[in-house]
């Protein structure tokens, strides 16, 4: 349910009639003009919808009891959804929802989210129902506590509807019925800042800042020397802000170790205010300036109210975090299986899952497997051709895991089909996720999360390692070549 434009008009027994306040929601005309197709009547000015109302209202010529537009036979009035006629024709502006109270007038016009030929039913359109709950909540905001029209109250609440609906009604949509004490709740002074149409509310009480950090890396290593193995790191910080005022100022850091990698391909959300020019032009396309900048990276923002994505990055480390060996053998109708996982000395040894899983493709199902592992254990799903190798949450003090054994197939039916993965073609897939650490060691300096606020804000950081695309070729066949691609 959405409304095409809002009015609100004042008038003194018929005379002296002016509208005190009117918004169109560009977003919901341009549904309504898709909708209505060869039906549509744009909405006019305001002038001409004041005069319209005020003539079905009876207001206009209270000396001409009879007027052919209102009082005709033929039309079958049903308040409080009026019908405007606003051109010579058959155009019409339809269903106009009008509640009075006194010398107040509030006037909506609802979207007809269905066919408008033939005219639905007025108990089916939810934009009526629903429009005259929005105005009778609106009505007792504008009047106020005492429930009668006060010149001065109504002033000082219409200079503040602007931001009461851009929370309780956001591009014409309204989030909720909005009872006074939400109305009043949203006209706390806002200071000289004008609330950007992005922002539909504000946040009341203690200030908290979460960041999350998440890198990914990506791998395709094929255990020859014939064939480069290529890895690629991918980082995204995402922000959860709550923090009083209209436009509040947070300041959050990214930090590298002293012998970490620069971030490159940086991209920042569009609530960031200011950037450091070097920040952006790292690419990881041309790396001959080997100058590039390597930090703090100082991100300033006025935050929206939902999480969001503050900024990406790339990032070039000089290993993968698990280095890969699989080889397989094939013997009348069973494969010798052996693979080996190498942990990186320079990763965290806790995991917080890691698995690896083996498919067997175009072959048979599966019958007996008696493979053996150095850690960890070993399911087999036999309908899918699957081992699945669970790791468990860390390596060994070696910081090597291995699996040795053999797959019969020999069951009566045959197994899941690829076009890549024939003969001996197959790979390892590697899924996991290291908490507390990053492959590039970049993380969120907690102490320099800057928050402009009244209060002492709360900092939460987190950050996270996981896999995405991990493979491992056999290397005793032909492998797809991959070049990573953000």
């Amino acid at each position: 349910m959405s409304f095409r434009a809002l009015w609100i008009i004042t008038h003194d027994k018929g005379e002296n009639a002016s509208v005190r306040f009117s918004r169109r929601f560009a977003t919901v005309e341009h549904r309504a003009k898709i909708l209505g197709g060869s039906l549509y009547v744009a909405v006019p000015e305001d002038s001409s919808v004041l005069r319209l109302l005020l003539t079905e209202l009876g207001l206009s010529d209270p000396h001409k009891p009879f007027v052919l537009l209102r009082d005709d036979c033929r039309r079958c009035p049903k308040t409080p959804a009026f019908e405007l006629r606003v051109g010579p024709g058959e155009e019409t502006l339809w269903p106009v929802v009008v509640v009075t109270h006194g010398p107040l007038i509030l006037a909506c016009l609802g979207l007809v989210d269905v066919p408008l030929e033939p005219r639905p039913p007025l108990a089916n359109l939810l934009s009526v129902s629903q429009g005259i709950t929005f105005l009778l909540g609106l009505q007792n905001f504008l009047l106020g506590s005492g429930g009668k029209l006060d010149n001065e109250v109504l002033a000082s609440r219409l200079a503040t509807l602007p931001s009461v609906l851009l929370q309780v009604c956001p591009f014409g949509t309204p989030l909720d019925v909005p009872s006074v004490a939400a109305l009043a709740a949203s006209t706390a002074p806002a200071g000289n800042q004008k609330q950007p149409a992005w922002k539909t509310g504000f946040h009341r009480g203690r200030a908290v800042v979460n960041t999350a950090l998440t890198e990914t890396v990506r791998s395709m290593q094929y255990g020859d020397p014939s064939r480069q193995d290529t890895w690629d790191v991918y980082g995204t910080l995402m922000c959860k802000c709550e923090v009083e005022g209209v436009l509040p100022d947070v300041t959050v850091t990214l930090t590298l170790p002293p012998n970490g990698s620069p971030l490159q391909d940086i991209l920042v959300h569009h609530c960031v205010t200011s950037l450091d020019s070097s920040i952006l032009t790292a690419c990881s396309v041309d790396n001959s300036d080997s100058s590039s900048f390597s930090g703090p990276y100082k991100f300033p923002f006025s935050p929206p109210l939902e999480p969001f994505r503050l900024c990406g990055y790339t990032s070039q480390v000089p290993v993968p975090p698990i280095l890969g060996s699989y080889q397989l053998k094939e013997e009348e109708n069973h494969l010798l299986v052996s693979v080996t996982l190498k942990l990186h000395e320079s990763v965290k040894n806790s995991f917080e899952y890691c698995e690896a899983h083996l498919p067997f493709f175009n072959r048979p199902q599966m019958g007996p497997v008696d493979v053996k592992v150095s850690s960890g254990h070993v399911d087999a799903s036999k309908e899918k051709n699957l081992l699945t190798w669970n790791i468990g949450q860390k390596f060994p003090k070696s910081r090597e895991v291995t699996m040795e054994g053999k797959i019969s197939f020999t069951g009566p039916a045959a197994g899941p089909t690829d076009l890549i993965c024939t003969d001996l073609t197959a790979y390892v897939k590697l899924n996991f996720k290291v908490p507390d650490t990053t492959l590039s060691g970049c993380c969120v300096d907690q102490h320099s999360v800057q928050v402009y606020s009244s209060t002492k804000p709360k900092i939460i950081t987190c950050r996270e390692l996981q896999s995405e695309d991990y493979f491992i070729w056999n290397s005793t066949s032909t492998a797809p070549i991959c070049q990573m691609l953000l």
